[in-house]
């Protein structure tokens, strides 16, 4: 058993919860695990391979260096949103759990470890949009003595309590979509600004948010202030910032208020695009503000992923985060690749089981078909995209550290290599082409010689 301290969180490896293990070889041998795009391969444990010393063949060569280290993970996973929470719920309770422990369980499921929640509710929810502390129309409660999350309790809290049962060592990233209405300049969960006026009472909200969860024996190890701040809708809960404001809030209000009571839970700014470094630099270039902050989250909607290097560049004593966006497809797992290669901590889907009308949202924005699916007569189709999320999630432990390889100059052929906390070295390699690749592995001045189908992902693990 090893056990570490994660920014006040305990977190414990329980070598057993990691069922792949068990089937590592010798030392020496390669195990392989390898999903394809056409279905036939899922998460498939494929024949070992084996290192030796000769190379064969003129074939492009991962090199992978494990003395060149990079950022370590705090976690992998997707959304625990109102609509995937609702859709479980249409399930019998045994379905449900089942469904819940696929999910995350790091032995039954794929271990997703880090799921994001939603403070209050966001545009993919089948009920009325809510806050905390609705009030009606002129009254306002600076005190928030009406503050209540009541409402989560109908199906959000109780697949957040289940998905703990099945794996302990989850974490909770939590984003708010609005303040309520009466904080905000247009008076509605949509559109507006945060009133300057209720910066206090909204830096009391998130506090209480995180007491009242930890409450229900649900500790948040994150927050943003704001899910997608540069976002201004008034068809569903949108509140629009500025950097200059974020970083007032954080460094005058927010981050004082954890201080005094105590709040372990880090921040982290922006949540949003690739687009717009402008903003999350307006904030860590103050430090009276930076110290409050851990990190920046990412979106991948706009903007380019090597956006997310630049800005460690700039700042690396802080962490890169990307706190929303799905792939799809074996070319959504070249960019998944793409976002760790470029220093994230981490990786967060969003939406994780929505109908097969795609459905609960009642937002403006389409969704494409999440990796699992509710059907019509209840059942639960998991889609290609869960096994892709799997070779990756099943495999890098919390913990891991990104070791150097390269990447052969192509976009539709990636690796990535991870050294876990057990030692063993994780290899996932994507090929989005339309034909079978060869390649070698070298690794300390070890080589094999082996090839990928067309559309597939493998992840190889050994131990050195």
């Amino acid at each position: 058993m090893i056990q570490f301290k994660v920014n006040g969180f305990f977190v414990v490896f329980l070598g057993l919860l990691f069922g792949f293990i068990g089937s590592i070889g010798a030392e020496g041998d390669v195990s392989v695990w390898l999903s394809t795009q056409d279905g036939e391969k899922r998460l498939s444990e494929e024949p070992p391979l084996a290192f030796s010393q000769d190379k064969n063949g003129d074939i492009p060569v991962i090199e992978i260096d494990p003395a060149t280290t990079c950022q370590s993970i705090v976690g992998l996973g997707s959304s625990w949103e109102h609509a995937t929470c609702e859709n479980l719920f249409k399930l019998p309770e045994a379905a449900r759990n089942e469904v819940i422990k696929k999910i995350v369980s790091p032995v039954d499921g794929i271990g997703m470890n880090l799921m994001r929640i939603c403070i209050g509710s966001s545009d993919f929810i089948g009920e009325e949009y809510y806050t905390y502390c609705d009030l009606p129309e002129g009254e306002t409660d600076e005190t928030l003595e009406h503050f209540s999350i009541e409402k989560d309790r109908a199906y959000l809290i109780p697949v957040i309590k289940k998905s703990l049962e099945y794996n302990p060592e989850l974490l909770f990233l939590a984003s708010p979509w609005s303040p309520p209405a009466w904080m905000k300049t247009s008076g509605k969960l949509g559109g507006g600004k945060l009133k300057p006026e209720y910066y206090d009472a909204w830096a009391l909200y998130l506090l209480k948010y995180i007491q009242a969860y930890e409450a229900e024996g649900i500790p948040i190890y994150a927050i943003t202030v704001q899910n997608e701040p540069n976002m201004i809708s008034m068809d569903y809960p949108t509140t629009l910032w500025s950097g200059e404001a974020q970083r007032d809030f954080i460094r005058d209000h927010l981050g004082p208020l954890f201080k005094e009571n105590g709040i372990q839970t880090l921040v982290w700014c922006w949540d949003h695009n690739w687009n717009n470094l402008e903003f999350p630099r307006a904030i860590m270039s103050d430090p009276d503000a930076a110290q409050y902050v851990d990190g920046t989250g990412f979106h991948l909607y706009e903007g380019k992923v090597e956006a997310q290097s630049e800005f460690k560049k700039e700042f690396p004593d802080k962490h890169i985060y990307f706190t929303e966006g799905s792939v799809f497809r074996t070319t959504g797992a070249t960019r998944m690749i793409a976002i760790l290669r470029n220093w994230s901590r981490s990786y967060n889907g969003w939406v994780t089981m929505l109908d097969e009308h795609r459905k609960p949202n009642r937002g403006p924005h389409s969704a494409s078909a999440t990796a699992i699916e509710l059907k019509d007569d209840l059942t639960v189709e998991y889609r290609y995209d869960y096994y892709m999320y799997g070779q990756f999630m099943k495999f890098i432990q919390r913990g891991a550290v990104r070791i150097e390889s390269n990447n052969l100059e192509t976009r539709s052929f990636a690796n990535l290599a991870f050294r876990n906390p057990d030692g063993s070295i994780v290899l996932i390699v994507a090929n989005a082409e339309r034909n079978e690749r060869p390649f070698a592995i070298a690794c300390l001045d070890k080589f094999l010689q082996t090839a990928l189908p067309a559309n597939s992902v493998a992840t190889y693990v050994w131990k050195p």
